[in-house]
């Protein structure tokens, strides 16, 4: 009798055990084999508990996962527009973000030049240097110097981030990078293509230094898209490629008055003349510096989140934009990039309409057009999307782990 009573009392407790367990597995979500238990990203939906699970008042379920998961990073592109900064003609649209990658693995041209950790030579001179383990390494070149290719060693011990756009001077004369990419600790001098930005001058040393400048967008535009030196050069001499609305307030950088700047030497005309020569009429300086003040007041109040970017209009019109992988990245090119910005806004009409946030918003969005794509395996991959009137440009670093260091997307001029 006493082991009938305790079989029934055993079997009612597996019962109840069981139909616990059944309810436990139906209160978890619904996934079939295509379906994510994540949420999307930049969705405003709650985050998932520690478990997975959607956040209901289920204790029964939180208290059986013991184990929750390590928190992920934020995918990249999870980023926020802010207002923008308007000043005369130009607007400044910050992009923000939470969640920055790690960047101090990577060089930059100018602390490489000014360190001597990276090497620019004409090609043709033919020197050695030591590399980073105080080796010798010969840059032999026998085919003699060339308007379109320099030789670049990187003799550091982290991998070089070039920027297409970024000036180098000195050499026979000032050239511009024709294209993003990363150079490798460790590789050969590599044949480095680039683009004059300095007619009439084909003398001096073999050497080169950064010139701290970023050409501006209609220049940056023929070097890293058309990849056309012809180009390259009518729109140093142009200033801006824009087309030019009818009737619209003329530009306070004339076309004469550029080409006046620029051609202030009979020996040379040099787009760093830009910036130097009173020839313009205008101070570039004084434009940098309000739009400056303005952008750090308007994103000083950050709370937890970074400068990774930014938008930027002329009149109405959103033409361009370089985003980073992180908040630092942005900080080392930011002073050059606005004072290309701002060139660029004196050589356009002087049109005061202001972009939209929503319009700055949809300019970001990914283009689903002809994809073309680039890559040194382990290093990183180059791809360029065009869309109609625009362009999208990508650097992907392969390694130390996969990560877009630049974003350039540009409204094309032609």
């Amino acid at each position: 009798m006493e082991r009938s009573i305790f079989a029934a009392i055993f079997g009612g407790f597996l019962g109840i055990l069981t139909l616990g367990g059944l309810a436990f597995v139906h209160a978890g979500p619904d996934l079939d084999s295509k379906s994510q238990p994540t949420t999307p990203p930049g969705s405003n939906s709650e985050p998932a508990s520690p478990c997975g699970l959607p956040n209901e008042p289920n204790t029964e379920a939180t208290t059986a996962c013991t184990l929750p998961p390590a928190p992920q990073p934020k995918p990249e592109g999870d980023w926020r527009i802010l207002d923008p900064v308007n000043y005369e003609n130009i607007s400044v649209f910050p992009v923000v973000a939470s969640y920055g990658q790690d960047t101090s693995a990577f060089l930059t041209l100018e602390e490489g030049l000014a360190t001597g950790e990276v090497v620019v030579r004409e090609r043709g001179s033919e020197e050695m240097v030591r590399g980073r383990d105080g080796r010798p390494v010969y840059i032999p070149q026998p085919t003699g110097a060339s308007v379109n290719q320099l030789v670049l060693l990187n003799r550091s011990k982290r991998p070089l981030l070039l920027l297409a756009g970024e000036v180098v001077s000195g050499g026979k004369q000032d050239r511009v990078i024709g294209k993003d990419r990363i150079v490798p600790v460790g590789a050969l001098p590599l044949p480095l293509d680039v683009f004059c930005v300095e007619h009439g001058r084909w003398t001096g040393s073999s050497q080169f230094a950064a010139a701290l400048t970023i050409v501006h967008p209609s220049v940056r535009e023929r070097a890293a898209v058309d990849q056309k030196q012809t180009e390259v050069w009518d729109a140093v001499r142009s200033g801006s490629t824009a087309a030019k609305p009818a009737a619209a307030p003329p530009a306070r950088i004339t076309t004469t008055e550029l080409q006046s700047a620029i051609a202030g030497n009979a020996h040379t005309e040099a787009y760093e003349k830009i910036y130097q020569s009173s020839a313009v009429g205008v101070s570039i300086d004084d434009f940098v510096a309000e739009v400056q003040r303005l952008f750090a007041g308007a994103t000083s109040g950050l709370k937890g989140e970074r400068v990774v970017g930014v938008v930027v209009a002329y009149g109405g019109e959103i033409a361009w934009s370089d985003i980073f992988a992180s908040g630092d990245l942005f900080d080392h090119y930011w002073h050059k990039l606005l004072r290309s910005y701002a060139v660029e806004a004196l050589a356009r009409p002087t049109v005061r309409t202001v972009a939209s946030r929503e319009g700055a918003s949809e300019f970001l969005s990914r283009l689903n057009g002809r994809e073309t794509m680039e890559t040194e395996p382990g290093v990183y991959r180059w791809s360029e999307i065009t869309e109609g009137h625009l362009a999208e440009i990508e650097l992907e670093a392969l390694t130390p782990k996969p990560m877009k260091l630049h974003r350039l997307l540009l409204r094309r001029t032609s």
